[in-house]
């Protein structure tokens, strides 16, 4: 441990319990929670759980390593929230590649309204998969959530009507593309429509209805499980306002800060009263991933989200502290 790390405060068993928890709330792909803790001494590394790795979309672990850099900067804010100054690492250690972060407590500082009011959002955040309005994001909250996404080394883009249109175009060819593979509906239906005890996973209660006018495509979670089909259809947004979060690499670090920068964005948006989907379907496939971010030259397209005003969408189940946790050392 680090001499200067021995003079700070480790923080109290009851803060890194509460740390913990808004951890685990943040967004991850499928809600497979793929993380896992472990502190020693004032550090808390979060590292990745290649068990809950998906094998069909999520290959060479990008969307893995993005939900885990989600949980770190959760816990960043929890921690700045605690009136303690956040310091991580990203990659901190080339012997233990599962450790994707480590986070300790800095020097003792008051926490601002910005902080309390993502802090506050933490637990409000949840992905919508329901019809929003169609009335415009103000050009004030645009700009908040540019700012986010800047915050934390990546940027967010809002897709002009052309473009929204042709991203449009390739998430349904991706969705067709993806509905078509075996492999890929025995993996969704792993991690969707679970029984009511399940922690983790996409519950029932969190698939979208279909778009009557089928030009919206949402992901389906019924891809899997056919039995959980309900012919529930509803009236989308004509013209979704689209946005894409990109990083100018494309590596594990880039992946760890993008998952970061989205988290950010969420809570902003959440703070702002926006609901906010994933539609991420193109990038599951590798032959239409490049056609979003670019000539593949960069930046490199890491999530696509459709925002707007409407309900933020149900709770979904999470892990406890003690299901995470792997170590906890004086």
């Amino acid at each position: 441990m680090s001499p200067v790390l021995t003079t700070l405060r480790a923080l109290s068993p009851e803060s890194l319990d509460a740390c913990l928890t808004a951890a685990i709330a943040a967004v991850s792909v499928h809600n497979t929670q793929p993380w896992l803790f472990r502190a020693h001494g004032p550090e808390i590394d979060v590292m990745a759980d290649e068990r809950r790795r998906l094998r069909v979309i999520d290959p060479d672990g990008r969307q893995l390593a993005m939900s885990v850099g989600a949980a770190a900067f959760n816990l960043r804010v929890a921690m700045r929230a605690r009136g303690r100054l956040p310091v991580q690492r990203i990659l901190p250690d080339s012997a233990h590649p599962e450790t994707l972060v480590t986070v300790f407590p800095g020097p003792f500082s008051p926490p601002g309204a910005g902080i309390r009011e993502l802090t506050a959002a933490i637990g409000r955040r949840h992905t919508s998969r329901s019809p929003l309005r169609t009335s415009a994001i103000p050009w004030r909250v645009q700009q908040d959530l540019l700012a986010a996404a800047a915050a934390e080394g990546a940027r967010l883009t809002a897709c002009a009507p052309v473009s929204r249109d042709g991203l449009l175009a390739l998430t349904r060819a991706a969705a067709e593309t993806l509905h078509h593979n075996p492999a890929y509906r025995d993996e969704i239906a792993a991690w969707a429509g679970g029984p009511a005890a399940r922690t983790d996973g996409v519950p029932v209660t969190a698939f979208a209805p279909r778009d009557a006018a089928a030009r919206l495509p949402l992901r389906d979670f019924r891809s899997g499980r056919p039995e959980l089909y309900r012919p529930v259809t509803a009236r989308f947004e004509r013209f979704p306002a689209l946005m894409v979060l990109s990083t100018p690499g494309d590596t594990r670090y880039d992946w760890i800060r993008a998952g970061q920068a989205l988290q950010r964005v969420l809570l902003t948006a959440t703070v702002h009263g926006l609901a906010v989907t994933p539609m991420n379907q193109a990038l599951d496939v590798p032959a239409l991933r490049h056609l979003v971010g670019g000539d593949g030259a960069g930046p490199h397209a890491q999530a696509v989200l459709r925002l707007g005003y409407g309900s933020p969408g149900p709770a979904t189940p999470r892990r406890r502290v003690d299901e995470v946790l792997v170590g906890r050392t004086p």
